[in-house]
């Protein structure tokens, strides 16, 4: 006769920003399984294309919070996007913002940067 462990099935695991990053970029190596790094980790493989998704949308970041963070621009050209700067009734410049909810963000040009990043996180954290 065999004894084993027997859990709950309850008990969870909390992953640092650290953990979650290293195990994405082990399931994106060449030739590796994401089924085999999930096993090796003890994850449902569906956890680590959630990681990787996040990773690839800028969720998981490497930076500490309350520091700086980049984001991936895109830049349209030609006549297939409207133009993403215009003036206002003022003469500035009006920079629009795309977030990744669909929600936009229009600033004057002489908006501080340090408040650009607080404005970008309300409206994306935002669920009107």
């Amino acid at each position: 006769m065999t004894t084993g462990a027997v859990t709950s099935g309850l008990e969870r695991r909390r992953w640092t920003t650290a953990q979650k990053l290293k195990v994405v970029s082990e399931s994106l190596a060449p030739h590796a399984s994401v089924l085999e790094v999930a096993r090796r980790y003890g994850l449902n493989p569906n956890l680590i294309y959630r990681w990787r998704h996040q990773e690839k949308t800028g969720f998981l970041s490497r930076t500490p919070e309350g520091q700086s963070r980049f984001a991936l621009v895109a830049v349209a050209t030609g006549g297939s996007a409207r133009a993403s700067m215009r003036s206002n009734h003022e003469g500035d410049c009006v920079i629009e913002v795309v977030l990744r909810n669909g929600r936009i963000l229009r600033l004057s040009e002489g908006t501080a940067p340090t408040r650009v990043a607080p404005l970008a996180d309300a409206l994306e954290a935002c669920g009107l």
